[in-house]
């Protein structure tokens, strides 16, 4: 197989690469040439450890995650880091999971590279809202369901929900709406929507450890999410998603297939319809 030309990765440069939502084959192959040239590979505590062991012998790894109540390297350090380990003259991977520029933090540590005038590449990953959600049977988009899907963070630069949101214009803005680290805001989360306006029997989903060999999946309703989510004791990671395209989980739950489950063939209940395209 011959692959396409890609891109030098030169010392002193940094690459900015997504590693996806947990499976190694959900790398890009930019992701994957990085790894096998990379001097410094500076990772995310959702870089799972498979990724990492792709990494070249002699490459240094270091951890630089953040994980909600547990001690953490600051930000601001992470990026002193990066541009330390340039400046030496490595090829330095920082490793994030999902995509780095999708509540990643990709874009802070690319200004401080900037403004330390150290050249780097944005290497784009598969994003945990939607190839979390696509390991589930869950897609973000179907054309029987929705027309728009909206991604939103769970806290803000605080460790609290969102107060900048509207959280009226954002009930209604689109039928699916994707949350990434909402575990721990999800009782006011749901208050929030339901008293915006979205329907407590509304389906909804949670997602754990999403395409690794730990996913979990937990289908519900938005006014029953808290207390099961509870109840089966679901973890972060994951992912939360409200919205009628939860419902194409129990038609299109591939992971569930292969271990024998029963797929409903039409789990919208649509019947047959005119194919206009």
């Amino acid at each position: 197989m011959q692959l396409p030309a890609l891109p030098d990765f030169e010392p002193g440069w940094v690459w900015l690469a997504g590693a996806g939502p947990g499976d190694p084959g959900l790398l890009t192959l930019l992701a994957l040439k990085a790894l096998a040239e990379a001097d410094a590979v500076v990772y995310d505590a959702l870089v799972d450890e498979r990724t990492l062991a792709l990494a070249r012998a002699g490459a240094v790894l270091e951890f630089a995650g953040k994980r909600g109540g547990k001690p953490s390297p600051r930000q601001p350090n992470i990026s002193r880091r990066l541009v330390r380990l340039a400046r030496e003259g490595k090829r330095v991977l920082r490793l994030k999971g999902g995509d780095p520029f999708v509540f990643g933090r990709g874009g802070e540590e690319a200004l401080a590279l900037v403004a330390a005038g150290v050249p780097f590449r944005v290497v784009p990953g598969v994003t945990a809202g939607i190839g979390g959600l696509a390991y589930a049977g869950i897609p973000a988009t179907h054309r029987d369901v929705n027309e728009a899907v909206t991604f939103v963070t769970g806290h803000n630069v605080t460790g609290a929900v969102p107060d900048g949101l509207d959280w009226p214009a954002l009930a209604r803005g689109a039928p699916v709406l994707v949350f990434y680290m909402a575990l721990k805001h999800l009782a006011e989360i749901r208050d929030r929507l339901i008293s915006a306006g979205r329907p407590a029997d509304e389906p909804a989903a949670v997602v754990s450890h999403a395409a690794t060999d730990r996913q979990r999946t937990l289908v519900t309703t938005l006014g029953r999410l808290v207390e099961e989510t509870e109840a089966a004791k679901m973890a972060p990671p994951a992912i939360v998603v409200v919205g009628p395209a939860v419902r194409l989980a129990a038609g299109l739950d591939w992971l569930g297939a292969i271990a024998g489950r029963r797929l409903d063939p039409d789990p919208l209940k649509l019947g047959a319809r005119r194919e206009t395209g």
